[in-house]
């Protein structure tokens, strides 16, 4: 009992001095096209993103790898999932995402992850021939997530997750290592209200290797190649620090209405402020979710040509829905789930999932 007590001061001790350091925190919006493997903070998965990313607190299962690894720890028994995102509509970028939890004991669960952008085919372009005509390549992003998460007492969950980071291209490569620490913190009597703090993409910077920082002189006089490789910088992962809090209210059994706020310090680039709803109801045979959020940062509501503001594509609008068939005594979920988010100067961003969850 008393090691619960000291572990709960410890979590709230902690969710004070994230509030009081935030500030310090806080990114630079002049950065943003500045850090390494930006596509870390892409949430590749339908669920959570249709909420704006706003269930720091209460985001549950896989959906939990990018949001706050805390909630894994509320895995049934096993989860599988697959997602696909069209990502900025038009503009030929996809990313497939697929992911695996399961529950090893009363109170851990394991997860493995993976999410893979594809750009499609490029044309091969030289200072000779800008306009191509040499075949094509295609430039890869992916990432490998490995997460454990555990139930320290019926009130406090915590959790970590390894990632292992890759971009290449014909002639380029790099590579890097990050990790994501997250805890949520529950109570009230019927568990309604939640808190949660996440701290993501923290690791050493990612350096480029390959060919294509290399090229061939002649020594003078001599006739001579030597292979001279250029020093390429390194770049910083897009660290960043969430905290968040949610509301149930809790209509009925089967009925309930979950409120979510979300804060996120953003090294790299403008913080951003949260808000998501989420709407469930649960009827003999199916379940039923609406979700929609807004996600506000500094220029949201700027000009599409005011550079100076808009650091993102993004408007901040999301919105989406997600369907669960639910199969046998225990009810097993098979589901689909579908998440908008709105952009401009693009045609939007569609993400559709399939998943299958075993009690």
């Amino acid at each position: 009992m008393k090691i619960n007590k000291l572990i709960q001061r410890t979590i709230l001790a902690g969710f004070a001095v994230a509030l009081s350091t935030t500030a310090g925190f806080a990114g630079n919006g002049d950065r943003v096209g500045s850090a390494g493997a930006s596509e870390l903070l892409i949430n590749p998965w339908a669920r959570s993103s249709a909420w704006a990313d706003a269930g720091i607190s209460c985001v549950n299962g896989i959906d939990a790898i990018f949001t706050n690894i805390a909630g894994l720890a509320f895995t049934d028994k096993t989860e599988i999932r697959f997602d696909r995102t069209n990502w900025l509509g038009g503009s030929g970028v996809t990313i497939n995402s697929a992911g695996l939890a399961q529950r090893i004991s009363e109170s851990s669960v394991i997860s493995i992850a993976v999410m893979a952008t594809s750009f499609g085919e490029i044309d091969i372009t030289t200072v000779e021939l800008p306009e191509g005509g040499l075949g094509t390549y295609s430039p890869t992003y992916s990432n490998f997530n490995v997460g454990y998460a555990r139930e320290f007492s019926n009130s406090i969950y915590g959790g970590i997750n390894v990632k292992v980071i890759s971009q290449s291209i014909s002639n380029l490569r790099a590579t890097g290592v990050a990790i994501d620490a997250g805890i949520r913190y529950v109570t009230g009597e019927e568990d309604q209200m939640k808190f949660g703090i996440a701290l993501k993409n923290v690791g050493p910077t990612m350096n480029v290797k390959g060919d294509g920082i290399s090229l061939q002189a002649e020594y003078p006089g001599t006739g001579d190649l030597a292979t001279l490789e250029q020093r390429a910088n390194s770049s910083e992962l897009p660290s960043l620090l969430a905290i968040g809090g949610s509301y149930d209210f809790n209509f009925s059994e089967t009925s309930k209405l979950t409120i979510a706020l979300g804060f996120s310090a953003n090294s790299f680039s403008n913080d951003q402020y949260r808000l998501g709803l989420n709407y469930a109801m649960e009827l003999d045979k199916a379940k039923f979710d609406l979700m929609a959020g807004y996600v506000y940062e500094k220029g949201v509501f700027a000009s599409d040509f005011d550079f100076d503001q808009r650091t993102t594509a993004l408007s901040g609008l999301t919105a989406g829905v997600s369907v669960d068939a639910l199969v046998g005594e225990k009810k097993n979920m098979i589901g689909i789930q579908y998440a908008f988010r709105q952009t401009r100067a693009f045609d939007n961003v569609h993400t559709i999932g399939l998943s299958i969850g075993i009690k």
